[in-house]
């Protein structure tokens, strides 16, 4: 079985659609052909030069956080960025990222930060915005001229349903109508009733789309008087979004839930820390890979005890710890999404098998590598 990096990137878009990644984010393919043959994926949280080094040539880097994000204008060689791109097209290499989608998606970081503590994951715990808004169209057409009909408003943007386009559904039934007086029928004659051998097409459009899809219609439609619905469509719930809500297998006080979370994630020099009721007892968990406290007011509304993310500041926490009895519990960012490599893992290798290589990169890249309980910086420890 041959695999191509295009390959490797219809699956990964597929678990981790770009749709759900932040307005403000870049994620994709940064460099290399999607028509490469590919041997082996290396997985990490960063792409950082020691990272790179270990990927093989003419291999593929899936990195959580993108290397090129704000403000990039050059990826000269003289910068400490552009100098990896460099390396990793000279030597057939290939690098591509999924960050907030993969945080959003379902199963996502937050899944995978879970799984690792040992809990069950319930719910999400801020659903992803729905999807944007849609229409059915319900449009009402002699059979002869349903092709043309179709044709006309999936150009205007109708019939696509996620990776689909030119989605429609038809049933034939006979219309009927009677035209009065200044009317011009294309099929009939005024004042006669006519019976008409016709097809009910559905499709579903942005609502965006609404003027481009009935200037579209009712210049391909046959008839003066086109006949057609239009339904505002509800989104369905969606299991994607920011953290997750899950459940511990037995209650535990506080200071031993804490301790999991420790012997759980690697060791970093951040270590963790934790603020509340050192014996509250614990059953359910909120928890957010990355940085969460943008989630903290969504959290003491939550039926939960605990807190579990990263990057939580001084004030925040605070203001959260004054008003709610939800304890937090702090670790290290990068030891927090750390869990999401292997779970990225198991997706290409359930897809691949062993037609394609697929390793977790064991080097830390936690940027904060020093601490005075480390008899060595941690930055260049394996796991």
């Amino acid at each position: 079985m041959t695999v191509r990096l295009r390959d490797v990137i219809d699956v990964l878009d597929e678990a981790y659609p770009p749709r759900l990644a932040e307005s403000w984010d870049s994620v994709g393919l940064v460099c290399g052909d999607p028509d490469d043959v590919l041997s082996s994926v290396t997985i990490a949280v960063d792409a950082t030069a020691e990272v790179v080094d270990e990927v093989p040539d003419g291999g593929l880097l899936l990195a959580h956080h993108p290397l090129l994000l704000r403000g990039v204008d050059t990826v000269a060689v003289s910068t400490p960025k552009g100098s990896l791109v460099h390396r990793l097209i000279r030597s057939g290499r290939s690098l591509f990222t999924a960050h907030t989608n993969a945080d959003s998606a379902s199963p996502g970081v937050s899944d995978a930060l879970a799984h690792a503590l040992g809990l069950t994951v319930e719910a999400v715990l801020e659903p992803a915005p729905p999807a944007a808004d849609m229409d059915k169209w319900v449009i009402y057409v002699p059979t002869e001229n349903a092709e043309a009909v179709r044709e006309a408003v999936f150009e205007a943007g109708a019939g696509h349903i996620g990776d689909y386009s030119h989605c429609s559904w038809s049933v034939s039934g006979i219309g009927q109508f009677l035209p009065h007086e200044g009317a011009s029928p294309a099929i009939g004659s005024v004042g006669a009733i006519e019976h008409v051998p016709e097809d009910r097409v559905e499709v579903v459009a942005p609502a965006r789309a609404r003027g481009a899809v009935l200037a579209a219609m009712r210049a391909a439609h046959p008839y003066e008087e086109p006949a057609f619905d239009i339904f505002a469509l509800v989104a369905p719930p969606s299991d994607a979004g920011l953290g997750r809500i899950a459940a511990l297998p037995q209650p535990e006080p506080l200071h031993a839930f804490v301790s999991r979370v420790e012997a759980a994630l690697p060791q970093t020099s951040w270590g963790v820390r934790a603020a509340g009721d050192p014996d509250l007892p614990v059953s359910r968990v909120a928890v957010c890979g990355g940085a969460g406290d943008s989630l903290l007011r969504t959290v003491a509304a939550a039926d939960v005890q605990a807190y579990v993310t990263a990057d939580l500041r001084h004030h925040p926490a605070d203001e959260h710890r004054r008003a709610s009895q939800v304890a937090l519990i702090d670790v290290a960012h990068w030891a927090s999404e750390f869990p999401w490599c292997d779970q990225a893992a198991g997706v290409l290798a359930a897809r691949f098998g062993s037609a394609l290589t697929v390793r977790v990169s064991t080097i830390r890249t936690d940027p904060w590598n020093v601490n005075t309980g480390l008899e060595k910086t941690a930055g260049s420890d394996q796991l």
